[in-house]
């Protein structure tokens, strides 16, 4: 079950800086101990989207525990930071069109999906559903 809340709108500046960047970090949590890991994403139609294994701790939390936040930033100096922080919930996507379109955007983007393919039914992506957001230096 996804738990969706009021649509979030992102501004044009954040999209933009949303497109630009390829890594974030993500954060789940089951029985209150958090864990976090850099991955790749994309962004598109006000989703994130990232791959996952199924022998992960990421994934494993996300079973038990669909909620989720994303950070995607660049940090210079103690200055001139930029940042969207996005709280939501998760949906796995394992198979099905959907599947296989995001497969096709991540083989093109990145180069590690070229060198270690997978099926549908081998790894899932994640679709983040925001719900609450915050950014700046934008």
């Amino acid at each position: 079950m996804v738990i969706r809340s009021a649509v979030v709108i992102f501004t044009k500046k954040e999209v933009s800086f949303l497109l630009e960047n390829e890594i974030c970090r993500v954060a789940t949590s089951y029985n209150n101990i958090p864990h976090v890991v850099p991955v790749n994403y994309i962004y598109e139609n006000n989703f994130l989207y990232f791959a996952t294994d199924y022998n992960t701790k990421k994934y494993h939390n996300l079973q038990k525990n669909k909620k989720i936040a994303v950070a995607i930033d660049v940090y210079n100096s103690s200055l001139n930071n930029i940042a969207v922080a996005i709280q939501g919930s998760s949906e796995l996507i394992e198979r099905g069109e959907e599947f296989q379109r995001l497969y096709k955007i991540f083989e093109r983007r990145f180069e590690w999906v070229r060198n270690d393919s997978w099926q549908e039914g081998e790894a899932p992506f994640v679709k983040v559903h925001p719900v609450n957001k915050v950014s700046w230096g934008l």
